[in-house]
């Protein structure tokens, strides 16, 4: 068979588009290799989502997926490895099998970068979180660290401490490597304080988390550190490198496209969600990346 529409992941960003595009009466296929939801089944609680008090991630993923297959769209699971085009058809070569499509949604998202410790993600969701817009609430009044230096860290951190009780930065190198302004605010801030030259050596906790261990990088000693949460802010990794040959990526491996969701790739390709190049990585802008690609979809099938 061949689809209107492939999208290459199920998170909201590509699930979104399935809807879309159902609606507009296009055949769609969603390929997905992991979890259908993405990232957000990892979320203990969603309260920022317009509309829902407090939900799930595994239920706001569950929601989309019922109501992308109560659309229509055809939902499987298998892993995209690339992308070739003949004439007006494009290919979608699987791990289990090759597919075609008139066109494709690259939806693949992004991973944050882990730590690679035990128990890390035994304790994801309960002590451990890559998002402090989406869970700082949950650390009200908290003892938290934030483990890493650049921008991203730095503006978790002057996030976090305006609800908890402290928080602790821990960076690997004996600097940190965010914006000066950042770090003045940082430096500014009475219940921020930083730790140079450092890194996470183990979590600690064994039914629930109690903290981490702490390693110095100049002397070796070990530190032991107490603290209700983490906020791991090292940096997250596009899921785009089996696509390079398609789409052109920026320097950090993202695909490079604006608000109408169309890359500088062949025509026929469209992007959504955390894989392409963008400042806010949300819910609420994956699923406006979906519609926006679904919009674009349907200008170029005509």
């Amino acid at each position: 068979m061949i689809y209107d529409t492939i999208i290459i992941g199920a998170g909201p960003a590509g699930l979104t588009a399935a809807i879309y595009l159902r609606r507009a009466n296009k055949s769609v296929l969603v390929l997905e290799k992991e979890t259908f939801g993405g990232q957000i089944t990892h979320s203990p609680k969603v309260e920022n989502y317009p509309g829902f008090i407090s939900m799930s991630g595994v239920e706001f993923a569950d929601r989309l997926v019922e109501q992308a297959m109560a659309q229509g769209a055809d939902i499987d699971m298998d892993e995209a490895k690339g992308i070739t085009k003949r004439g007006d058809i494009f290919t979608v070569k699987g791990d289990r099998a090759d597919y075609q499509a008139k066109s494709v949604i690259l939806a693949t998202g992004s991973k944050h970068r882990t730590l690679g410790l035990e128990n890390e993600e035994k304790f994801t969701g309960e002590g451990i979180s890559y998002c402090a817009v989406c869970d700082g609430a949950f650390y009200k009044d908290m003892d938290i660290a934030v483990i890493g230096g650049g921008n991203s860290a730095l503006q978790e951190a002057i996030l976090l401490s305006k609800t908890s009780k402290s928080v602790t930065v821990i960076q690997n190198l004996p600097f940190l490597t965010g914006e000066s302004k950042l770090i003045e605010q940082i430096e500014a801030t009475a219940n921020i304080k930083v730790i140079l030259s450092s890194v996470v050596a183990k979590i600690l906790g064994t039914d629930k988390f109690e903290g981490i261990t702490i390693r110095n990088e100049e002397t070796g000693n070990e530190t032991d550190l107490s603290f209700d949460g983490i906020f791991v802010a090292i940096g997250q990794k596009p899921e785009n490198e089996s696509f390079s040959d398609a789409v052109k990526l920026d320097e950090r491996g993202y695909i490079t496209a604006d608000e109408s969701c169309v890359p500088e790739s062949d025509e026929g390709i469209f992007v959504a969600g955390d894989c392409r190049s963008k400042a806010v990585r949300q819910i609420a802008t994956a699923i406006s990346d979906g519609a926006a690609a679904s919009v674009a979809v349907c200008k170029y099938l005509g």
